[in-house]
């Protein structure tokens, strides 16, 4: 994953559980940033037509995918009923 990331000019913010509790017990007012990746992935895991991919095309997947985050953001942001 590094590699590909460094081939398309990205810099990688990707550290191990460890690491991190490290760096934030080093340094005070610091506060893990983990969660926030977990607890999406939780929220796609609602749509059981993502966690389940009976898509055979990519590009359907893709488009579920992106509607579940749209949803989401709906949601989040209070505008669905």
């Amino acid at each position: 994953m590094r590699r590909t990331l460094e081939e398309f000019g990205f810099t990688a913010h990707i550290r191990s559980r460890g690491e991190e509790a490290k760096a934030i017990k080093g340094e005070a007012g610091l506060k893990a940033r983990r969660w926030v990746v977990e607890r999406t992935h939780s929220w796609l895991d609602r749509f059981r037509r993502i966690l389940v991919r009976w898509d055979k095309s990519p590009e359907n997947h893709i488009a579920f995918l992106h509607f579940a985050c749209a949803l989401i953001a709906l949601r989040a942001a209070g505008l669905s009923g």
